[in-house]
């Protein structure tokens, strides 16, 4: 049998990653300013996979909620509705900071980076609906098709006077092919992101127990009640930057 050459340059490219053992999925860390990007194609038609986190629950950066996502028991999601239940501001506060965010996360290709393959790109609501609105326009349809596709502007950065910053989306004004390198493209085509298991899935107990060393002090990046929670797209950067 012949030695699969397409299996020994992902190995090749594996050795070659700069600062990671991991055979995981790539996380794009979106830089500031501009880049182009290209929605990947997936399978069952939908490259817009949602997600729900809890973010500052002492140390842990993000987690995914399991009752929003599986249906599970969620300690986390209990203590938030105790504490809207209390009703003072500062109660209030608490659980806006507790509570699930959605996060959204699509395949892509960096344009100049094509080569070191298919990346993940985590982002908000925001900007989901922002992708969908595209889509959804007959002006552009498909962005994700291969051949007559749209590449993306993303621009990520604070603008004067903000305190945290944002995130947006412009299409290019043209299509055009996904990679004219027949081989670049297929294995771009055969990336088979497995979005089950993208990220750690956290047991009820788990969860339980994060909550319990929060609610104890012995995390000492709690957050405190009455703080204020970081914006969609600040959250979205540091996560990718802890995933990557």
């Amino acid at each position: 049998m012949a030695i699969d050459l397409k299996a020994m340059r992902a190995k090749l490219s594996q050795l070659n990653s700069k600062g990671s053992n991991s055979t995981g999925p790539k996380f794009w860390k979106i830089p500031d300013g501009e880049s182009v990007i290209r929605v990947l194609p997936v399978p069952d038609g939908d490259p817009f996979k949602e997600f729900h986190f809890h973010y500052n629950v002492g140390k842990e950066n993000g987690f995914l909620c399991p009752k929003k996502n599986f249906g599970d028991k969620c300690a986390v999601c209990d203590f938030v509705a105790k504490l809207y239940k209390e009703g003072d501001e500062e109660s209030r506060t608490m659980a806006r900071n507790l509570g699930t965010r959605q996060r959204f996360v699509t395949p892509i290709v960096v344009r100049g980076e094509e080569k070191e393959g298919a990346k993940l790109w985590t982002y908000s609501k925001k900007v989901y609906e922002t992708l969908l609105q595209l889509v959804l326009n007959p002006d552009y349809g498909d962005v994700s098709d291969d051949r007559e596709g749209t590449d993306l502007i993303i621009t990520y950065g604070k603008a004067a006077g903000m305190l945290f910053p944002t995130t947006s989306v412009t299409p290019r004004r043209k299509s055009s092919p996904l990679s004219t390198d027949k081989e670049l493209l297929q294995e771009l085509l055969e990336n088979d992101m497995d979005f089950s298991s993208i990220f750690e899935r956290k047991t009820s107990d788990q969860v339980s127990q994060i909550l319990d060393r929060f609610l104890l002090g012995d995390d000492k990046e709690e957050v405190e009640r009455g703080g204020d929670s970081s914006s969609d797209d600040d959250i979205d950067r540091k996560f990718s930057e802890v995933l990557g």
